[in-house]
């Protein structure tokens, strides 16, 4: 009784049963974070480490990175034949009735393929297609596809580490895990391992692999003595288990590629071991479970085979031409240029994108649609591109969007393409990152949609097709998130229609997500909807619309007030 009575001293009489709150950040998760969690830890395996007579010498951890390679530490497997002894378990894990799992055992052959480095402390070697006594094969396990991206993780975030402990069956670290530092090669983070743990994947919250897991941090005083649990200096009669750690450290992924990827350019490998390699710098994501969109699932990127019969934006499509934006001299000093010299149009199915490099986000998208041959496609998944036709450098990839308020917003609208032929690439290409912006979710999944909406069910368009250009604004002022982003505070719309008396008519549409940024964890401000003058537009952007301006049912209206405040789509001057 005492103990309820102490709980009620907690609570004030005038607090009532109000609403919950987030304490401090939020640790709110979807529910598919499991899931995917669950999918990713069937990659990882035990490995046995076996000496020259065959008997197990100790436990490490490794996981599969591509159809054909595995990854753990150079301490684990420091030479091709230690690897050549040791074999690798996968399934050695629990069920959901905590009833044991068949293992499944594969060989390893670095024969294939071996490469290994002591200072980053990775081996990277092939394993054997076939289990060793069971009919399974290794593409049963899937993959882990690792990025060469920097910034995956910073300090402050979360990361998760599925790994065998003692050569314990899986286990996964998911409490008091955050990351405490970021160095060039490695990652400090107070994520729990043990022995046999070396050589595991540290994952961030969208089940990326940041880092490879491979050693503790000792504590230590200011003359460099390491210390013992009780605060002395530690000496080897204490034995190891007396040892203070203040952290855990993994070596940081883009270290890994980037050292492979110079070896590679330095012709270290056989033919063989070169395509082995390409798989995994070119490795695609695991496929997306069931069940709805995750925010970030997964990151991939197409081939430039894939673009090549792509049309993109068409001027030609409402009848009257309606080309694309012109560039200011200084917006085309700072356009992000094909790689393969075909100029700066990225073009995909029924829309193109023009992109800003210095922001890595688009100047404008130009989307063609086509409201009769509209075709409907669910959300089922949510898989993220990089475009190949473009440096990395010039596209802000799934970092910019972890552990926030913020959207991948798409600016061509997911719907918008989908019609005619090929509906499902359309809907696919939607997903490139050249096609998103950082957009609060209030704003993403509100007034924006429905815009659309609206104008493509009221207008009096017998043909029900009209071209849409949107875009960030980029100004001087906008806030910098994350050391590196710069986030646009308003998005702008230009929707373009032919009338019935074959005339066009084009109307332009500022959001404003300013008040929801300046707090992506407590955002309660308003945001709002203007419809404005085509040269409004032309004004805050740089861009040029051409002939446009002189369709602007606005544009005689300009200079007698103020922009319309949009309430509702009913407000919409058409």
């Amino acid at each position: 009784m005492a103990r309820l009575d102490a709980r009620r001293d907690m609570i004030h009489p005038d607090d009532g049963l109000g609403l919950e709150r987030i304490l401090g950040t939020s640790d709110l998760l979807e529910v598919n974070f499991l899931d995917l969690g669950r999918r990713a830890g069937r990659a990882v395996g035990r490995i046995q480490v076996r000496d020259l007579s065959g008997h197990v010498r100790e436990f490490g951890t490794g996981f599969l990175v591509s159809p054909s390679l595995l990854l753990t530490n150079n301490h684990v497997l420091p030479t091709a034949d230690s690897a050549r002894r040791s074999l690798i378990d996968f399934d050695f894990e629990d069920d959901e009735q905590f009833r044991p799992r068949t293992p499944v055992v594969f060989g390893l052959d670095p024969d294939r393929f071996f490469a290994t480095d002591a200072a980053l402390d990775f081996s990277l070697v092939a394993v054997r297609p076939a289990a060793n006594d069971s009919p399974t094969d290794l593409a049963a396990f899937g993959f882990l596809p690792l990025r060469e991206t920097k910034g995956k993780v910073l300090v402050g975030e979360y990361v998760a580490v599925i790994q065998h402990p003692g050569g314990a069956p899986k286990k996964i670290a998911l409490r008091n895990n955050r990351v405490v530092d970021v160095f060039d090669d490695f990652v400090h983070y107070t994520t729990d391992t043990d022995r046999g743990a070396s050589g595991a994947p540290v994952f961030n919250d969208q089940w990326q692999v940041v880092a490879l897991h491979h050693a503790g941090v000792k504590k230590r005083d200011a003359a460099g003595n390491v210390l013992a649990v009780d605060g002395a200096v530690w000496t080897p009669v204490m034995g190891e288990d007396r040892i203070a750690y203040v952290a855990n450290e993994g070596v940081r992924i883009s270290s890994i590629m980037a050292h492979l990827q110079a070896a590679a350019a330095g012709g270290g490998f056989t033919a063989e071991q070169s395509a082995l390699l390409d798989e995994l710098f070119a490795a695609p994501p695991p496929t997306a479970p069931a069940g709805g969109p995750a925010r970030v699932l997964a990151t991939a990127e197409r081939s430039l085979e894939f673009f090549f019969k792509v049309k993109g934006y068409d001027p030609r499509f409402l009848g009257p031409r309606v080309e694309l934006p012109a560039l200011s001299p200084a917006q085309m000093a700072d356009v992000a240029q094909r790689l393969d010299g075909r100029g700066n149009v990225l073009e995909y199915v029924h829309f193109s994108v023009v992109m800003c490099r210095s922001r890595r986000m688009a100047y404008f998208t130009a989307v063609n649609i086509d409201g009769k041959q509209i075709k409907s496609i669910p959300r089922d998944r949510d898989v993220w591109y990089f475009d190949p036709r473009l440096s990395r450098d010039d596209q802000i990839g799934p970092d910019l969007y972890a552990r926030n308020e913020l959207d991948q917003g798409h600016l061509v609208r997911r719907t918008d393409p989908v019609w005619g032929r090929p509906a499902a690439t359309a809907n696919e290409d939607t997903f490139h990152f050249t096609n998103c912006a950082p957009q609060h979710a209030r704003l993403n999944r509100r007034t924006w949609l429905a815009l659309e909406d609206y104008i493509l069910s009221n207008a009096d368009n017998h043909d029900l097709k009209v071209s849409v250009f949107t875009g960030p604004v980029f100004r001087a002022d906008d806030m910098t998130y994350r050391g590196a982003y710069r986030l646009p505070a308003e998005f702008w719309k230009v929707v373009v229609m032919v009338k019935p008396d074959r005339s066009l008519s084009a109307t332009a549409y500022l959001q404003t997500q300013k008040n929801l940024l300046e707090d992506l964890e407590f955002a309660y401000g308003p945001y709002r909807t203007y419809q404005v003058a085509v040269t409004r537009i032309e004004a805050i952007t740089g861009l040029e619309f051409g002939r446009l301006r002189d369709f602007d049912p606005l544009a005689d209206m300009e200079s007698a007030g103020p922009a319309r405040v949009i309430g509702s789509a009913e407000d919409v001057r058409l």
